[in-house]
Parts: C-alpha cells; structure tokens; sequence
C-alpha cells in the first residue's frame, strides 16, 4: 500500500451544499449523539459525492461538524482508497489491477499506455478529463 496524500493545490474553502448537509444530518442522527463521530465514512462519501473528491477544507468541516479533530478524519480519508484526495477526471477514472495474476495477464502493458495517453498514475490528464490509478482487485477478475 502506498502512501496516500493530500493534493498540494487545494481549495481556498469548502461549503456544505445544502443537500449534502440534510443528507450528512441525516447520518448524524442514525447515531447516538455520543457516537456522531462514526458517521465520518458516510459523510465523506456525501462530500466527495458533491465535489467530486475530498479536499482540506472539506476534511476540516467534516471534523467541526462531527466534533473531531482533524487528524481523525484525514486518518480515515488517507486509509480509504475509495476516497480521492487529488481531483479526478471528469471523464473517467480508469483503474488497473497490479497484483500477480493481474500482471500476468497484462497489466503492465495497460499501464504502460495509461501512463503514454494519460500521464502519470494518481493525477489528472493535462486536459482534465482522465485519471488513472493501480489497484488491488484481490481476483476478482
């Protein structure tokens, strides 16, 4: 697993679309009020839903909305790979398999022309429309 980060351009702010905040509300009240911190997951899937990737700003809100600190939610947004950290493309996000079998049937060279039509896996294109990244299918295939 690598490391995941934050993107280094980031927004200046981040606001609550008023139908992310029912819906994030909503999560809130699924739990006991001495548990709102576990809806942290939902609420950043809402979020990444709005925006179309969870930004700094954004992981800061989550946190005064739950009443946690911040590091606790970057922790659960850097754990999670479904969660983007850096924007995505608006057309597609392609993602390749890198483990063994994977590998053995070719993945290397999807990658290969990932990387020559899209550019470096983890950012977006240079004309904003593609992202691609490695993951783990775990043989789903």
């Amino acid at each position: 697993m690598s490391v995941r980060r934050l993107a280094k351009d980031q927004p200046a702010a981040f606001a609550f679309s008023a139908d992310t905040m029912a819906k994030a509300e909503w999560w809130i009240k699924k739990y006991p009020e001495s548990r709102r911190q576990s809806a942290v997951i939902p609420i950043l899937w809402l979020v990444q839903k709005q925006e179309g990737w969870v930004s700094e700003p954004a992981i800061r809100a989550i946190g005064e909305l739950l009443g946690m600190a911040y590091i606790r939610v970057l922790e659960v947004a850097t754990f999670y790979t479904m969660f983007m950290l850096e924007p995505i493309g608006k057309t597609a996000l392609i993602q390749v398999c890198g483990t063994t079998p994977c590998m053995l049937r070719g993945a290397n060279e999807l990658m290969r022309v990932c990387k020559e039509k899209i550019g470096p896996k983890d950012h977006l294109s240079a004309d904003g429309r593609f992202t691609w990244q490695e993951v783990e299918c775990l043989g789903a295939c």
